[in-house]
């Protein structure tokens, strides 16, 4: 049946056209930033919040609810998330909110609005120059091809169990990161390391630990700079980006762009290379100053002039992961950084960061002890990357009818 958006949505509505006033705490306030381009996650971990009146002043179709679809429709246009429960969130008019009738499948909205032919038509019609936006006029009077509500939740089934698997696998890696934190923060916040009942404080550090600038004890590499016809064919190794490195730290498989041009050889990487974010384009410095641990499946490719690669010099390099990771230096550093709609950190100020140097006994045994788990990250990385592989080359087909359920 072919129908108008529209027609098929009980409201298409977007956030508040003004600035909602900030609190301290509340209701999370969410940005376009905070949901993820790949699979449509929303992080909530660092979100600012607004007042429980302001809240609840907003028209009903304003408040997200589950089976509710967003839509990045200003700026960084064309990302769809699909809401599984009834948290409360607010946003504001860069995000439209797709509420389907009872006609439509929630879920199948969703595929339908992550479908590459419905970007390619956003991408036609958003208007504007340095923020281009799709209107919300536009979103209900587009045509799509709607089948049978069993059809679309065949589909959306199909679908589902990819991202299923890969909501799973993101959970691993959460509770894994988490148990690598936890073991940082007793042995190197807490001082709960082995042996410390019989080792000496001495100027506030543990007997043969020291501090320093981070630069005394790392070399740098910054990446390659490119240009349009570099990326257009592929060559023997794919080029890393700022997209490879997740918000806030962590490796964001699957985001390598193909690479034809010329390279240093310093600038290709291996398995458990630490890369470190020098640009960053979010208010919230999301990126900059934050590092990712590049799996062995990523060896040999390059990077690019937005990372610089920390090459350890006499520091355990899963230690030093770990320090770049969760001992909050990641924050101080992106406060170095400057700019203001694109933010740039200069490598030679990491002079001014300070490294927390144990005993090369303890670093050994803290980089042993989480090696295991640093490894099985990287076989969940591995399954998300080959379910969204899966689920993003069925996805086109099943919504033009060329696969059928």
């Amino acid at each position: 049946m072919r129908t108008k958006l529209g027609d098929v949505c009980a409201s298409i509505y977007d956030g508040d056209h003004n600035a909602p006033p900030k609190s301290g705490s509340g209701i999370p306030f969410i940005t376009i930033s905070n949901i993820d381009a790949n699979d449509g996650f929303i992080d909530f971990s660092d979100t600012a919040f607004v007042p429980e009146e302001y809240y609840k002043s907003l028209k009903g179709e304003r408040k997200p609810k589950r089976g509710d679809v967003l839509y990045s429709v200003v700026g960084s246009f064309g990302i769809p998330s699909l809401l599984k429960d009834d948290k409360r969130f607010v946003f504001q008019r860069h995000i439209a909110i797709l509420r389907p009738s009872e006609k439509l499948d929630s879920t199948y909205l969703y595929y339908l609005l992550k479908d590459s032919s419905f970007y390619h038509w956003a991408d036609a019609v958003a208007i504007g120059s340095a923020q281009r936006t799709v209107t919300l006029g536009q979103l209900r009077s587009k045509e799509v091809n709607l089948p049978d509500l069993e059809t679309q939740r065949r589909i959306a089934g199909v679908l589902s169990a990819y991202d299923g698997l890969i909501e799973n696998n993101r959970k691993q890696i959460k509770l894994l990161e988490e148990a690598a934190r936890r073991l940082y923060k007793d042995w190197f916040v807490d001082l709960h390391f082995p042996g410390y009942e019989a080792t000496s404080i001495v100027n506030g550090l543990p007997k043969g630990w020291r501090k320093g600038s981070l630069l005394s004890w790392v070399n740098n590499v910054r990446g390659r700079s490119y240009g349009t016809d570099d990326l257009k064919k592929a060559g023997e190794s794919k080029l890393i980006n700022l997209n490879n490195v997740a918000a806030f730290g962590g490796w964001n498989a699957g985001a390598e762009k193909p690479y034809s041009g010329t390279y240093r050889r310093e600038q290709v990487v291996a398995g458990g290379d630490i890369i470190m974010a020098v640009t960053d384009m979010t208010k919230e410095r999301r990126l900059v100053g934050h590092v990712a641990r590049v799996p062995k499946d990523a060896a040999g490719n390059i990077i690019s002039m937005d990372l610089i690669k920390i090459v350890p010099q006499a520091v355990e390099p899963n230690y030093l992961y770990a320090y770049l990771r969760f001992s909050g230096i990641a924050e101080m550093i992106a406060m170095l950084a400057n700019g203001t709609n694109i933010i740039h950190l200069k490598p030679e100020s990491l002079i001014r960061a300070e490294l927390l140097v144990p005993s090369r006994r303890i670093q050994l045994a803290y980089g042993s002890n989480v090696q295991a788990m640093f490894d099985a990250i990287e076989v969940a990385e591995r399954q998300i990357s080959a379910a969204r592989e899966a689920r993003n080359r069925l996805l086109p087909k099943l919504m033009s009818g060329e696969i059928e359920v």
